[in-house]
């Protein structure tokens, strides 16, 4: 006894933190620049435009996404996803443009796969960025119509497929949507384009900076998105619906929002054991940076704090608007 007292206490944890070099052998989550995929909005504009409520992103010309896509390999980024900013006057309630082979996103897509072929390029599968009503589906009689949306749904993943995008992004929350994809790119010929779904995809209050991007309609009606995007209040509906988009052919999972959802993210990952990507969405991003701009945070400290974080919780890859930033600080081994 008076031995086991003499060495109290046997165990000490703080050996394995006294210095940042043993820290970082035994350090149990690691964020690789390899993690992040980047965000671009590219606008039908000529000249790239600030988003207010974003600071330090912008809506790029064509060109000026193509530089950033390339900016993006440079620093060991492998995947950029695009969202298209698409002028009042193209729009419809059907959301056409969307379906066109010279649309935007096709373009940029095109540019990008013939300049930096193994970057990865993922579109965005919904019709809000292209509708009247800012919805990502069809309205009729005021409500969102399911089944005649999965035609239009599919008929746009076929288009940027044939552009040569390697991932399409059902993110709409429609039911079925996946499998009718899924079939869809099979049978003409696109078996080997990835589908990451929006799984679980939250009716969210973060998202207003990303509707201020892409200039989609704020009136939405009274229900807004919540007729089809899940409530934020439920967990097991998630595992519901990613249980569903795994069975209908999903190559990934995608949780949606980041920060404030990683116990979902944590549950779909340790349930499923399925590739399972995160988003840490627009008003996410406000928030931190207006905090960073402000002098509350430092910005390496609470940027590599909660990626590492997403990592822990189980994200295989993670979407950010902080990407470039964040593999900046990687490079210099902060």
């Amino acid at each position: 006894m008076n031995n086991y007292l003499s060495n109290f206490p046997l165990h000490r944890p703080r050996r394995l933190r006294s210095s940042k070099w043993i820290r970082k052998l035994v350090q149990e989550t690691k964020l690789l620049t390899e993690d992040l995929i980047f965000p671009i909005f590219v606008t039908y504009e000529r000249k790239s435009s600030k988003i207010k409520s974003m600071p330090g992103i912008c809506r790029y010309n064509i060109e000026e996404a193509l530089d950033l896509a390339h900016k993006a390999k440079e620093l060991g980024i492998n995947a950029v996803a695009l969202f298209p900013q698409v002028s009042q006057d193209i729009k419809d309630d059907k959301g056409s443009e969307a379906f066109k082979k010279d649309n935007i996103i096709c373009k940029l897509v095109e540019k990008i796969k013939k300049t930096i072929p193994s970057l990865g390029v993922i579109c965005d599968v919904a019709l809000d960025p292209y509708t009247k009503s800012g919805h990502d589906g069809l309205v009729e009689n005021g409500k969102v119509i399911n089944d005649k949306t999965l035609d239009l749904l599919c008929e746009q993943a076929l288009i940027n497929a044939q552009a040569g995008c390697d991932i399409v992004a059902p993110s709409d929350m429609m039911d079925g949507r996946v499998q009718k994809i899924r079939n869809y790119l099979d049978k003409n010929n696109k078996e080997e384009t990835l589908i990451m779904s929006y799984a679980v995809k939250y009716s969210s209050s973060m998202y207003g900076p990303f509707r201020e991007a892409i200039s989609a309609s704020l009136n939405l009606g009274e229900d807004k998105k919540k007729s089809y995007q899940m409530d934020y209040a439920n967990i097991n509906e998630a595992l519901k619906e990613a249980s569903m988009d795994i069975k209908e052919g999903a190559d990934i999972l995608l949780i949606k929002p980041g920060i404030m959802y990683l116990d979902v993210l944590k549950e779909i990952k340790k349930k499923f054991k399925y590739p399972t990507f995160s988003y840490q969405v627009s008003g996410e991003y406000s928030m931190l940076k207006n905090a960073i701009l402000s002098g509350t945070f430092k910005e390496e400290e609470v940027l590599l704090e909660i990626l590492s974080c997403f990592k822990r919780a189980g994200a295989d890859s993670i979407i950010t608007y902080f990407a470039l930033d964040v593999a900046n600080i990687l490079k210099k081994g902060a």
